[in-house]
């Protein structure tokens, strides 16, 4: 027997995607005993096991790791069969969803989603802000800002903008400690960081280059560091694009201390025939380039 439908196998990616019947039945709208009739259903259509089901959770098996790459070829033609029809329209429609790491999320993202909702009203934009790579293969999300290329070869990336970081204070707890006028000085004072174990790029890793072993004050999340500083807990490396969002905090050592990192865009390597995400694709590596220029452009006289 063969797999009857498309909807067929829009379930069992569902299923993949989130390993439980309660987690495929919220995406898809259903109730997780549907969703478990349907994948049983599957499974007699094509006569073999797909999933070893388990109190953990549904894990594929052979069978079902072999078939997921023909369903995500499926999804593919319906999704290019949908942008085919709505690709010439002036406007883009329909639920977009990226992931972005904390600090691109908070500080740079809401500006870019608010004007790119404004001019195609009938677009539904979603931000998925972790403290962690994005899981694009599990579709977590349509497409990702992260700090690092990706690996994986299904995977297609540009890199959108380099960033700066820089050490940073308040002014009020600089006032208050001794005076920092070189990068041994800070062995006096209570440094502000990421946690060291829940570091999820190389690339974030600030510290280590400045042999700073202790981190007084930690976060997984880059947007806590940044309130932490804000709140004269310390010093820490932050972000330039953030500091507008942070009056009182002042960079230091800049001549001394300076990191530069970039933003790439990620997305399935098959998407990129998609008419509706590349021009929503397109339209954030522009928002983010001039978003993040127009924010480091506010610190230049300060």
């Amino acid at each position: 027997m063969a797999v009857q439908s498309w909807d067929d196998l829009r379930i069992f990616l569902s299923v993949t995607r989130s390993e439980t019947l309660s987690g495929a039945g919220k995406t898809l709208r259903m109730d997780p005993a549907t969703v478990g009739r349907r994948v049983a259903r599957l499974e007699e259509a094509v006569g073999q096991a797909l999933f070893v089901k388990s109190p953990q959770g549904y894990a594929l098996t052979e069978a079902g790791t072999r078939l997921v790459a023909h369903a995500e070829r499926a999804e593919q033609a319906m999704q290019g069969a949908s942008s085919v029809l709505t690709g010439d329209a002036e406007t883009l429609s329909g639920q977009i969803r990226i992931g972005a790491p904390d600090g691109c999320a908070n500080f740079v993202l809401p500006r870019v989603f608010a004007d790119l909702s404004k001019a195609n009203p009938d677009l539904d934009l979603q931000i998925m802000a972790l403290p962690r790579v994005v899981n694009l293969s599990r579709r977590e999300a349509d497409m990702a800002i992260t700090v690092s290329p990706p690996t994986a070869t299904r995977l297609s990336f540009q890199r959108i903008t380099d960033y700066r970081l820089h050490l940073a204070a308040s002014k009020s707890y600089l006032a208050t400690r001794p005076p920092i006028r070189s990068v041994g000085d800070l062995n006096q004072h209570r440094i502000v960081g990421y946690i060291p174990d829940m570091i999820f790029d190389k690339e974030l890793d600030y510290l280590s280059d400045l042999n700073l072993d202790r981190v007084a004050l930690a976060s997984n999340a880059a947007s806590v560091q940044l309130q932490l500083l804000r709140q004269h807990g310390g010093v820490g490396i932050a972000h330039d694009f953030a500091l507008p969002f942070a009056p009182g905090v002042e960079r230091l050592l800049m001549d001394a201390v300076s990191f530069t990192r970039s933003f790439y865009l990620v997305r399935h390597a098959e998407d990129r025939r998609l008419d509706r995400i590349s021009r929503v694709a397109k339209a954030l590596v522009q928002g983010v380039r001039a978003e993040v220029a127009r924010l480091e452009g506010l610190l230049v006289n300060t």
